[in-house]
């Protein structure tokens, strides 16, 4: 069974690359997929195969696709302009005879408010009517997405958040990884929306206090109102889209569209999440 990963040059394509050879995959039987293939060099010397995929090219996708049984589709990084990019690789995966596609997708896709939602949504559709044997993962909250917020906290002893006592199920890059994995190397999966998150849903008086235990430091959670929030982001220098961007996630969270947690994630991986304190630990030491 071949197996490809696209976007296997970012942080969670890379990862999914090392647990499938954690869990067994020959190396060979590995297709790691980049815009750049420059970028993956390292996997190459561990004999993984690599090849161009550029989700704007479909040239790429197909003749990398040939022969491939199984696909993770990792989601495009461009909010607000992945749909067409999306239906290339849907395209391609159709022709090629795709037996299992795999997908990144976000926390309840089908019904959020979150920013990050209808792309997303329109993804699983086009996936469903293409009619590519698939099984979704909708991914909640990486905790690296905080660690801007831990390296601020350092400095200030202060997280300012407009999330109010809004909760998140996060789990970390690795976490996620290792499901991806689970999924495209056992039968069983095809079929299945999968809601990933940590198991435990924390609120950002309980991330300050994570953070004061890491850090050695008493870090204090600011609430702010939305209109204080954009305010602040775009005096640190934010442009006023991504300062929205940030705060529609926060209200997002306010209304508890990242609270969900029912330990799928934990079960599929066969141990326990990582937990806060453990993935802001390790956010530090690679920080330095």
């Amino acid at each position: 069974m071949t197996v490809l990963v696209t976007a296997a040059s970012g942080h969670l394509g890379r990862l999914v690359v090392d647990a499938l050879l954690a869990r067994g995959a020959r190396p060979s039987d590995i297709v790691a997929t980049a815009r750049n293939v420059a970028k993956l060099a390292d996997l190459a010397d561990r004999g993984v195969r690599t090849a161009e995929l550029d989700y704007a090219r479909p040239e790429t996708i197909a003749a990398a696709l040939d022969g491939v049984d199984s696909l993770l589709f990792i989601s495009a990084s461009e909010p607000g302009g992945r749909t067409a990019l999306h239906q290339n690789v849907i395209d391609a995966a159709a022709a090629a005879g795709v037996q299992k596609l795999v997908y990144t997708s976000a926390p309840r896709a089908t019904t959020s408010t979150l920013a990050v939602a209808p792309d997303h949504k329109a993804t699983e559709e086009a996936i469903a009517a293409a009619g590519i044997p698939a099984t979704i993962l909708r991914n909640n909250w990486y905790t690296e997405n905080y660690a801007g917020a831990l390296a601020t906290a350092a400095e200030s002893g202060v997280l300012a958040a407009s999330a109010g006592d809004g909760r998140v199920a996060s789990a970390t890059r690795a976490d996620f990884a290792e499901a991806a994995a689970v999924v495209l190397l056992e039968d069983g999966h095809l079929g299945q929306v999968y809601e990933l998150g940590g198991d435990v849903a924390w609120n950002f008086t309980e991330l300050a206090a994570a953070m004061s235990e890491v850090l050695g430091r008493e870090v204090r959670y600011t609430p702010l109102s939305t209109e204080e929030h954009l305010a602040a982001l775009e005096a640190a220098g934010l442009d006023a889209g991504v300062a929205a961007f940030v705060t529609a996630i926060d209200t997002g969270i306010r209304h508890g569209e990242l609270a969900e947690t029912d330990g799928t994630l934990s079960r599929l991986i066969g141990r326990p999440t990582t937990s806060l304190v453990d993935a802001l630990t390790a956010i530090a030491s690679a920080r330095g």
